[in-house]
């Protein structure tokens, strides 16, 4: 898996790029959260859950069905939040999705169950370009920790930071 910090990086630059006007800080909140949440089934591994379950680590919730169902819920609140409905469940399925995606980009584990629940196969990307982190924070300390974030920032913070500018320059030509 990547570090729950490098996961956050999607819903940042998407906010950044659409500016807020699209994305308000409430939309910003909800999109961080969904970002983060699949790793929720790393609770599993303390409950005694198998990795390889689909209720394992890089499971159910790291696929893309439930991204648009965790999307599709959070469009709901979408009034609440002074946003757009459609743009709501766009900002919060790429922010959701990418928590799959990005882990099938490591180098690591068993793959992520993307088609999960119509599929427990688990992929991985064709580039596995980022070091797999470890599941203790401490760990992230350590010079192997230093290598997983420099991995990370290659390759997430770099492309989503490019993603951001290119928005925010894009908006500044409309002239919003």
């Amino acid at each position: 898996m990547a570090t729950p910090l490098s996961h956050l990086a999607v819903p940042l630059a998407l906010t950044a790029a659409l500016g807020s006007d699209i994305v308000p800080p409430e939309l910003m909140a909800l999109a961080l959260v969904c970002a983060a949440l699949p790793d929720i089934d790393a609770l599993g591994l303390w409950l005694g859950i198998p990795y390889e379950h689909p209720f394992g680590h890089r499971g159910i919730t790291h696929s893309l069905p439930f991204a648009v169902a965790l999307a599709g819920a959070g469009t709901l609140l979408a009034p609440a939040l002074g946003a757009d409905p459609l743009a709501t469940f766009a900002v919060l399925l790429v922010s959701a999705a990418s928590h799959g995606l990005i882990d099938a980009l490591t180098n690591g584990g068993l793959g992520i169950a993307l088609l999960s629940p119509f599929s427990h196969q688990r992929f991985f990307l064709p580039w596995r370009v980022i070091e797999v982190s470890p599941l203790r924070p401490s760990a992230l300390f350590s010079r192997r920790g230093l290598d997983v974030l420099r991995s990370e920032m290659r390759w997430v913070w770099v492309p989503c930071l490019a993603v951001a500018i290119l928005g925010m320059v894009l908006r500044g030509l409309a002239g919003q």
